[in-house]
């Protein structure tokens, strides 16, 4: 990997954690091919009625975190692995927390690298934009953030490569409380041309938070998705409500723009709901998941070690430029594309309907995911709590 900017640690917290200027938190991973895993601070758990991402960074033991050209995944790879050919269509809101103050530059560097179009406009939120619009979900532009910031670019950059012709909306919440991002929810699906909402943030689960909040993920002709988690084993809200898609991880080993085999990554989030009842289109794995939801639905690359190629300027941990970046923040916005690719206006309950109802036929649409761990829970042949039904193999299964 290429040096372009010199790493910032400014001191060691325990287990062998390294704090940076802005939180973040270096944490060696066994896992990790001549490199570390960084946990931004963002990703760390949150006090109650806060949310956290779910986006982990890949550097070098020998560089920085950020690089002059890409090192991760590319679009094409990317689309190339799980066979998809379309370019999408309408739009995807992408919801997430605080301001991304470089968000249309950094996404057509992106763009302009890897041939994807660009937005034209020069002011971000203009509702004329057709490419990327950034949408204040309190109709005024939060604080910046660098965690959340790197989290944006993620999500808007790969959200554009497996759908580039729909246009990307950034919808962000006034900060990353669960009233807030909530709040933006409801901006985010009232956006004219939106099929798909991507969450990629999780907290914990509570009682009520169900009953009070799982309307608030029912729109006609729209999906949410949500993002498992990269705790393996563990998942939370919004993932595990009846009414999102939620989505797990896999380590995705390709051989230029094929797929060759896949696995469960071992962040991936998942697991029962303790609150939930188990949702009907689960009634197929109802000897796996019992009387509650089980997460996940449906999986895509999400390992770091392996992850996608990310533009940011906005100065995560001192440093501006290409990341490697992974986490179940990767697979939710690359699902979220890859159902706008197929053309789904389906919501959440019917697109889930659809993925079991094609995995109870031995649907070939789908990568059945065999081996790995995450957590307590295994791969297994069909449906599996870390992976779902699976990996796109094309659009069919949508």
């Amino acid at each position: 990997m290429a040096a372009a900017l010199a790493i910032v640690m400014v001191g060691c917290g325990g287990n062998g954690a390294m704090v940076g200027g802005d939180g973040s938190r270096s944490i060696s991973d066994a896992t990790a091919q001549n490199g570390h895993i960084v946990t931004p601070d963002s990703t760390l758990p949150q006090g109650a009625g806060f949310m956290h991402t779910n986006h982990l960074v890949w550097a070098s033991n020998f560089g920085p975190m950020a690089t002059t050209s890409p090192t991760g995944k590319t679009p094409a790879q990317m689309r190339g692995a799980y066979s998809i050919t379309a370019n999408g269509s309408g739009a995807i809101a992408i919801v997430d927390a605080y301001n991304f103050s470089t968000a249309l530059n950094d996404f057509n560097v992106f763009s302009t690298q890897f041939g994807l179009p660009t937005e034209p406009s020069t002011d971000a939120t203009l509702s004329s934009n057709t490419v990327l619009q950034v949408v204040y979900a309190s109709g005024s532009k939060p604080r910046n953030n660098a965690g959340w910031a790197l989290e944006e670019a993620l999500d808007i950059e790969w959200a554009h490569a497996m759908a580039p012709n729909a246009k990307i909306y950034l919808v962000e919440a006034a900060s990353n409380s669960f009233a807030n991002l909530v709040a933006a929810e409801n901006v985010a699906k009232a956006l004219v041309g939106v099929h798909q909402v991507s969450n990629s943030w999780s907290g914990g689960e509570s009682s009520t938070i169900y009953t009070d909040n799982d309307s608030v993920f029912v729109q006609s002709g729209v999906a949410f998705y949500g993002s498992g988690g990269d705790t393996g084993g563990v998942t939370g809200w919004p993932a595990l409500s009846s009414n999102v898609v939620a989505v797990g991880g896999t380590t995705l080993n390709t051989s230029g723009n094929t797929w060759v085999s896949e696995t469960v990554w071992g962040g991936s989030g998942c697991g029962s709901s303790a609150y939930e009842p188990r949702p009907a289109f689960q009634d197929i794995v109802s000897s796996l998941v019992g009387s509650f939801r089980g997460a996940d639905d449906i999986s895509a690359d999400a390992d770091p070690n392996t992850g996608a190629s990310v533009y940011d300027t906005a100065g995560y941990q001192g440093q501006k430029g290409w990341f490697q970046v992974g986490g179940t923040s990767l697979s939710c916005p690359v699902i979220a594309g890859i159902a706008n690719a197929a053309g789904s206006t389906k919501s959440s309950q019917g697109q889930n309907t659809s993925f079991y109802a094609a995995y109870a036929g031995g649907s070939a649409n789908f990568h059945d995911i065999k081996s790995g761990t995450a957590g307590s829970f295994s791969a297994l042949t069909g449906w599996d709590f870390p992976t779902g039904v699976g990996s796109p193999n094309g659009t069919g299964g949508f």
